[in-house]
């Protein structure tokens, strides 16, 4: 199955352009042809001016106006992913439905918090983690660029797990998929076998399980991702449609791939951990010392999710104190 083929199933993909190098490439927008005429999207890009001519342009390439669109599936409340969406409702020139998963809204919804209103308890999480201030500081002024490439949106209607969406020439399930957010939705159309990953499963980019403290306390997003790999791993799946990146084949050797690399980074981590008991800011900086303070969201994220898989497993505690350091359990 190539995109010709993917076109005689009524969808298109169009990669639309980001400023993210950490991602894998531009992010893809799925328009996919309804069944009564009109097409749907599944994601929109991001919000920022180039973004949203790209894909404009792939529209009109392919002959759909926005004038037609009937609806936009958000997998996930990240920027590039929903930004766009504001701008296709605003050209369609009438009310078109917004979908998303209920622990993903918050992130989409004009009535979800706003990173300012967020902030200082993100703060104080990552300095009771043992991150300086200073790294601190560069962090909070570099991050908040990115929420200015996104416009929310002011109704999002909540999907679940399991529900069946119908277009012209497929049907495709809506599976929870949480680990890179909490919320993350991908189809899966059984039939042609083919599995819309979004970011859960990207061919050579790690998905990224990110610190959420919208989440609640008990959220561990690299548990939570593992635990959704084995399920897609079960499918048949002969085509992955992704979020950043072209469609590729073999999903388990690429979750194969990836469960070997947590298993390696994880290895590192217990022998880091085996020296003396560390803070995940000092674990981040022991396997990203090349990592610049901007980045810090990324590699403390990728560092604290493994440090918490290795505590689900009861192979590392924590001791409390002014900063919290991880050991290992005897």
């Amino acid at each position: 199955m190539n995109e010709k083929d993917l076109r005689d199933l009524g969808i298109l993909r169009i990669p639309v352009p980001i400023p993210f190098r950490q991602a894998g490439g531009p992010v893809n927008v799925y328009a996919i042809e309804e069944a009564g005429g009109g097409f749907a999207l599944f994601d929109a890009g991001l919000g920022s001016a180039e973004a949203e001519a790209a894909l404009e342009a792939g529209l009109r390439a392919a002959g759909c106006r926005f004038s037609e669109l009937t609806r936009v599936i958000v997998s996930h409340g990240h920027v590039d992913h929903y930004g766009g969406a504001r701008t296709a409702l605003e050209k369609a020139g009438r009310p078109v439905p917004v979908f998303a998963h209920p622990a993903d809204i918050p992130k989409v919804s004009e009535a979800g918090p706003r990173w300012k209103d967020l902030a200082p308890a993100y703060g104080a999480f990552f300095l009771g983690n043992g991150v300086p201030a200073e790294v601190l500081s560069v962090l909070a002024s570099e991050s908040a660029g990115g929420f200015n490439l996104a416009r929310r949106l002011a109704e999002v209607r909540p999907v679940a797990e399991g529900e069946v969406l119908s277009f012209r020439y497929f049907r495709a399930e809506l599976l929870h998929m949480p680990g890179h957010t909490p919320g993350l939705l991908c189809l899966w159309d059984p039939e042609h076998r083919i599995f819309f990953s979004d970011d859960h499963l990207l061919e050579k980019v790690s998905p990224n399980p990110l610190v959420d403290l919208r989440a609640g306390e008990n959220w561990r997003p690299l548990v939570s991702y593992l635990e959704s790999a084995g399920r897609m791993r079960a499918l048949d799946v002969e085509l992955v449609l992704p979020g950043h990146g072209p469609p590729f084949r073999d999903h388990r050797r690429v979750i194969d791939g990836l469960r070997r690399f947590y298993g390696e980074r994880q290895a590192k981590i217990r022998s880091l951990l085996a020296e003396a008991p560390r803070t995940a800011y000092e674990v981040t900086r022991a396997l990203f010392p090349w990592a610049k303070p901007g980045d810090l969201f990324l590699t403390f994220s990728e560092a604290m999710a493994n440090l918490e898989v290795l505590e689900s497993r009861g192979e590392v505690g924590r001791q409390r104190g002014e900063a919290t350091r991880f050991h290992l359990v005897a």
